[in-house]
Parts: structure tokens; C-alpha cells; sequence
């Protein structure tokens, strides 16, 4: 980040009261609240349309995080196409487990690839609500902003000049590597770092799935899952050594090993096809706190980074938004800024809980994998468990599906 001033190439700096800085699920949620309610926004992108509405990434949504795009006019194209989930299943000592959640809440899921939620909330902000947005811009800078005129820089991929726009607040949305965060760590805010020492197999197959829920496999080979994402392409996971090299795993080894890891009494065998995305996730967590530095807001993947373990990294960045925009709108349209004020803390305590969750989860999915007697023998009690108690059962409810009412 450069705080000093910046050389101003460009003839006259333009205003927008918020800069939202990245184009994902909580950048354009934010920028389509502050739409919706009349005031004016700025979205830098440092990639394309084209890229951002196709890049793979997460799709599992929880229901109040449905329920609040459907409150702000952003789920009606989710609401018709996305899949609906009712129940889970466990696969451990060869044996199925079907954990039907909505049975027991009366919530559910939805399946909605983020890339579809990008390409509803990008068509929303610019072609419908009129937002100004800014593709493809280079070497983005913060200005400012610790004092009462912050402005963000960028170099124009069209003209190579640098623009300046000023403004009121910032909105960091652009994800971990992006230079939002950079603005708040290390010097100036904690950041708790959570390391599980696993990899995961991350594999995107052109292939149906083979079960109307989502799978999970806890074998001594180590994790296997399988998450739909539509009827004709399916995402798996395969655990593996942190750092390993996606070419190790040809086409035969990966379905060999999910074939493995996935088996179970009276299940039907897997439907395989073509491997279309195959990436290592080394698993781990971050947590930035405080999520604000000045007129600096953090959102999503820039202020915490949650394991795909749990399927909560959307939802978080959602949740964030909601949060975000409504603060900003009251600031700018009524003056109240106890929203802002509030912000950091009211977005960590579900943070927090989610990560918690995170872990425990962990173990449960890689437990039986450790190699140590004890931690298989600890682990698969607390699965047995989640089908012979009702109480446990609930509680791992409770946090699957994000519904606590203490939110």
C-alpha cells in the first residue's frame, strides 16, 4: 500500500462516495446495496468480466445467506436454477449414513456455482442498477486512509495512465492476495493463522453425481467428498500431502481412490468423466482482526479465509456484505454510523464461529487418516455419535447449516 499522495496523471480525479476494490460476491453485493439506495459507487476489477463470471469457485449457499440476496432484489435467477439440498451423507467402516438436516431444522441448502452468483450480481450492478465498474485495471494504491480524504489509484489498461478517485470509504473486497488486505497486515491489525498440515485434491468432472446429496468419506486412505453442482458436473475432493503436484494424479488414480474412499454397502458405483480442473489446496485458515483500518472496510477473503472444510467461505463474504452495505447506506443517506462502528465485531463473531466449526469438522473428515490408533478411534466415535444422539446430532445441524440464532 502507498499512503502518500498520488501523482495525478489524470487531468481531473473523479468522486465516488464508496470505492469497492474487487468484483467477487462481496464487492458486488455491497456495490448493489449502495445502488439500490440511490448513492454512488466505483468498482475496480482487476480482471475481466469474461474471467470473474467464469472463474470456479464455491457453491454451496446457506439459507439466510439466500433469504438476504433475496431481500436486496439479487436471487431471483438463483431461486429458479439453483439445486436444493435436504441431507448429507457419511461414508465410513463401509457403511452409509444419511444425515437428513432438514428433517430435523426444517433448513436446507442451495447449490448455486459462484460464477453463476457473479454473473446475477455483475448484470444487477452495471446493466440494470447503472453501477460504475472498472475492468481489467492495474497496480491499484490506497490513499489516505487514515485521515477524512482517502482516495484509491489505479493505472487505466486503456490509456496506461494512472486515476485517481476520491472518495469517502473503501471497500477492500479483492481476496487474499489482493492489496486491500496488505492495507491492515501485520503492522497495523493481528492476523491468527490456522495451518492443518493436508492438502486437498480439488477436481471439477464433467460427470453427473453419483448420489442426490453430498458426500462424505472418511477412510483410512484419507478424505474423499463429493459436492454437485449441477446434473452434469460434479466437484470432488481427495485428501492428499500438502504441496503435491496435481499431475501425480492421472485420470485413473483419482477415480481409483474415490472409487475407494467413497465405497460403502449398497452404494452405486460412481459415474466417471472427463477431469476438467485439477489444483492442490494446502488447508488452511486466516483470521484479520480488526477488519477496518480508517475509512478502510474489509470483506470476504480479504479480512478472513475460512477452509473449504466446512463450505463456508461464500457465505462468510456474504454475510460481510450485508453487513458492509447496510452500514455504508446509513452513513451516507441518514448519518448514522454505528453500523460502521460496529462492523469489525459484529462480522467476527460469526467468523470465529465458523472457524471453530472448521476444525472440529476436520477432524472428523481426516481423523481416521492420521495414522495415530487413538485419533481413528476418537473420531470415529464422534461419528457414530452424530447418529445416535439427537443432541449431537442437532448441534452439528445448528453449525452445518450456519442457522444459530445467536446471528
Amino acid at each position: 500500500m502507498d499512503e502518500s499522495s498520488p501523482h495525478l496523471d489524470s487531468l481531473s480525479p473523479q468522486r465516488f462516495p464508496v470505492v469497492v476494490v474487487g468484483a467477487g460476491p462481496a464487492g458486488l453485493t455491497v456495490g448493489n446495496i449502495l445502488r439500490a439506495a440511490g448513492l454512488g459507487c466505483l468498482v475496480l476489477e482487476t480482471e475481466s468480466r469474461e474471467f470473474i463470471e467464469r472463474r470456479p469457485r464455491a457453491g454451496v449457499l446457506e439459507e439466510w445467506a439466500v433469504r438476504g440476496l433475496e431481500r436486496r432484489g439479487l436471487a431471483r435467477n438463483l431461486l429458479e436454477r439453483a439445486g436444493l439440498h435436504t441431507a448429507c451423507e457419511f461414508r465410513f467402516d463401509g457403511e452409509r449414513y444419511r444425515f437428513s438436516y432438514q428433517e430435523l431444522t426444517g433448513s436446507h441448502h442451495w447449490v448455486y456455482p459462484q460464477p453463476l452468483l457473479v454473473t446475477d450480481l455483475v448484470r444487477e450492478y452495471a446493466d440494470v442498477r447503472g453501477g460504475a465498474v472498472r475492468f481489467g485495471v492495474r497496480d491499484v494504491r490506497l490513499h489516505g486512509l487514515d485521515g477524512d480524504r482517502p482516495s484509491v489509484s489505479y493505472v487505466c489498461p486503456e490509456t496506461g495512465r494512472r486515476e485517481v478517485v476520491s472518495c469517502d470509504f473503501v471497500a477492500g473486497c479483492d481476496g487474499a492476495r489482493g492489496v486491500t488486505r496488505a492495507a491492515l497486515a501485520p503492522e497495523r491489525a493481528r492476523v491468527a493463522r490456522h495451518d492443518y498440515g493436508i492438502g486437498w485434491l480439488a477436481l471439477l468432472a464433467e460427470a453427473p453425481p453419483s448420489a442426490d446429496c453430498v458426500l462424505f468419506g472418511c477412510h483410512p486412505d484419507g478424505f474423499a467428498g463429493q459436492m454437485p453442482r449441477s446434473p452434469e458436473v460434479t466437484r470432488y475432493y481427495l485428501q492428499c500431502p500438502p504441496g503435491d503436484d496435481p499431475d501425480d494424479w492421472p485420470h485413473e488414480r483419482v477415480w481409483a481412490q474415490l472409487r475407494r474412499r467413497l465405497g460403502a454397502a449398497g452404494a452405486a458405483p460412481l459415474t466417471e468423466g472427463r477431469l476438467v480442473e485439477k489444483r492442490v489446496l494446502d488447508m488452511h485458515d486466516y483470521v484479520t482482526e480488526p477488519m477496518v483500518f480508517g475509512r478502510l472496510f474489509l470483506a470476504g477473503d480479504a479480512a478472513h479465509l475460512v477452509a473449504p472444510i466446512a463450505a463456508k467461505g461464500m457465505n462468510l463474504a456474504l454475510h460481510d456484505a450485508f453487513l458492509l452495505g447496510d452500514a455504508l447506506v446509513a452513513r451516507l443517506a441518514g448519518g448514522d454510523g454505528s453500523g460502521l462502528a460496529g462492523y469489525s465485531g459484529a462480522c467476527l463473531r460469526r467468523v470465529w464461529d465458523y472457524q471453530e466449526f472448521s476444525q472440529w469438522l476436520s477432524e472428523l473428515y481426516h481423523g481416521t487418516a492420521a495414522g495415530d490408533p487413538f485419533r481413528a478411534g476418537t473420531t470415529l466415535a464422534r461419528l457414530r455419535r452424530l447418529f445416535s444422539s439427537p443432541a449431537a446430532a442437532a448441534a452439528f445441524a445448528e453449525q452445518y447449516l450456519g442457522t444459530a440464532d445467536r446471528y
